[in-house]
């Protein structure tokens, strides 16, 4: 089946000074679909998601939203089309809540007014009060209910969560997912891997400026697997490195191998080694992104 990305990167690269924070990336984001943005801070999360909004210059390479070119001159039309939430939740300090939300609204032919009052309710904003004195929890509620009260294509939050308590996260991922099943595109960067498990269809994760991961949830919880061996004797790490083993570790008698395929012919392998214990797990993402980056 044939789709035209919500978002593609082709080579894109961004350098400040010594620093790379891209290298060439390749990113293609699928329509119709919650997709995380993972990875350590320094990877280039915000970067790219700069870039792709018109915020930034890239140093080489070229962006899409929607099937357009990313340029000056087109980023102002895109953002017509897209909510955006920045990792620093930038409003307008001077404004009290509702003064912002009336500010906002006038822009926006898709403004959701059914939607504005929910969360009004569910965040228990406080309309009179300025933004200036609002904590941190209460600016991120704020920001949320700016774009999930529009109905654009294409929603891209960065840390969305960010200040957010246990209560206030929930909100937010139910109103994610239900967005979602409007046929609205998610694209969210998150740090909180708990909160991608439960809500993600795919995941991306990009490690130093590279796209070091690019898979669903569905073949993630498929494919990955932790395999725990003991042995007589201190294995031979050698025997075991095959296709689709992504990292061995090894500890005197015992190897901890992360593998995303060929599972069956590695305790096999185990087996006939006279490996004395055999232990399969399934693996989390939190276990594939921290095996990922340290890999890397």
């Amino acid at each position: 089946m044939t789709y035209t990305p919500v978002i593609e990167t082709v080579a894109l690269s961004k350098s400040y000074d010594r620093v790379q924070a891209l290298r060439s990336l390749d990113l293609s984001v699928k329509p119709h679909r919650i997709t995380a943005f993972l990875g350590p801070n320094g990877a280039g999360k915000s970067t790219t998601i700069r870039i792709l909004l018109g915020i930034v210059r890239p140093t080489k390479g070229k962006g899409f939203l929607l099937g357009q070119p990313v340029d000056q001159g087109e980023s102002v039309r895109l953002r017509a089309r897209i909510a955006y939430v920045s990792d620093n939740k930038q409003l307008y300090d001077y404004m009290t809540v509702e003064q912002m939300i009336r500010f906002s609204r006038s822009f926006y032919t898709d403004w959701r007014p059914d939607i504005e009052r929910t969360l009004l309710k569910t965040y228990e904003l406080p309309i009179k009060r300025r933004i200036a004195v609002l904590s941190k929890g209460m600016r991120t509620k704020l920001a949320l209910l700016l774009a999930f009260a529009r109905n654009p294509e294409l929603m891209i939050l960065d840390e969305p969560s960010d200040g957010l308590d246990p209560v206030g996260v929930e909100q937010m991922l139910e109103s994610l997912v239900a967005r979602s099943a409007e046929g609205i595109t998610i694209f969210f960067s998150s740090h909180q891997i708990s909160e991608v498990e439960r809500i993600a269809d795919h995941v991306c994760l990009l490690n130093r400026g590279v796209l070091a991961l690019d898979l669903s949830m569905d073949k993630i919880r498929e494919s990955y697997r932790r395999i725990d061996l003991v042995f007589p004797a201190t294995p031979d790490e050698s025997d075991f490195r095959i296709a689709g083993v992504e990292s061995i570790r090894t500890s005197g008698r015992q190897l901890s191998l992360m593998v995303s395929r060929n599972a069956d012919t590695l305790i096999d392998r185990a087996r006939k080694l006279e490996a004395s214990s055999i232990q399969v797990s399934p693996a989390s993402l939190r276990d594939v992104f921290l095996e990922t980056v340290k890999e890397a």
